[in-house]
């Protein structure tokens, strides 16, 4: 992918939830292989997209070292990803008026393919879609998609006065290009590229992975 094509993709970060299975508390910022997993997201996507965006509820100071703004979620009580991508889509209006698409990624999944966006992209263009979603292992992950910019004011209605909370409920409304994303050999096995910290015991095999 370009420049001139990453430029005309924003990017949201998706660091909202509550993170129950691991008992609490940021995600992102646990350390692997010695980083915070966000650093190592970061360092992942940064490359994929221009301006770019944490979604993030409470404090934003705890992100500081980070360098991005923050964006809390713009619809109240901890709506799920949907809420994010709103979130993502209004800042970018905002803030990223130029860009014609957002690119959204969640902040459990430190291994993510470095030719994501560029995929999705192609994928939107070759199948004549308006939006995109990641897959694997033949299951899909709409957390990583790619959103166009127009569609954000549907968006806000229906999750503001429909209660439209679940991904695939809206999605469906639209051509949604799916790219599935193969696995990978490496030492400690095969690692599916969405592999995600959900757990402690995920941590453990994530660190096994950033290890090989």
């Amino acid at each position: 992918m370009t420049t001139a094509d990453s430029q005309r993709v924003a990017g949201v970060l998706m660091a909202g939830g509550l993170s129950r299975r691991m008992g609490g508390g940021d995600k992102c910022l646990r350390p692997l292989a010695g980083r915070p997993i966000l650093a190592r997201i970061i360092e992942r996507v940064r490359p994929q997209v221009g301006p770019l965006v944490l979604n993030a509820n409470g404090d934003p100071g705890r992100f500081e070292a980070f360098g991005l703004p923050v964006a809390a979620d713009v619809v109240e009580g901890f709506a799920g990803p949907l809420a994010g991508v709103l979130t993502g889509l209004e800042w970018a209006a905002e803030h990223a008026p130029d860009c014609r698409w957002l690119a959204s990624f969640a902040c459990d999944a430190p291994f993510l393919p470095p030719d994501l966006v560029a995929r999705l992209l192609a994928a939107v263009e070759h199948e004549g879609a308006e939006l995109a979603c990641a897959a694997s292992l033949g299951r899909p992950h709409p957390v990583f998609g790619l959103w166009p910019l127009g569609l954000k004011d549907d968006l806000a209605r229906a999750m503001r006065e429909e209660a439209v909370r679940k991904v695939d409920i809206w999605t469906a409304r639209y051509r949604l290009a799916t790219v599935d994303f193969p696995e990978s050999e490496t030492g400690a096995g095969p690692l599916d590229p969405f592999f995600n910290t959900n757990r402690p015991e995920d941590l453990e095999q994530a660190e096994r992975f950033a290890a090989d």
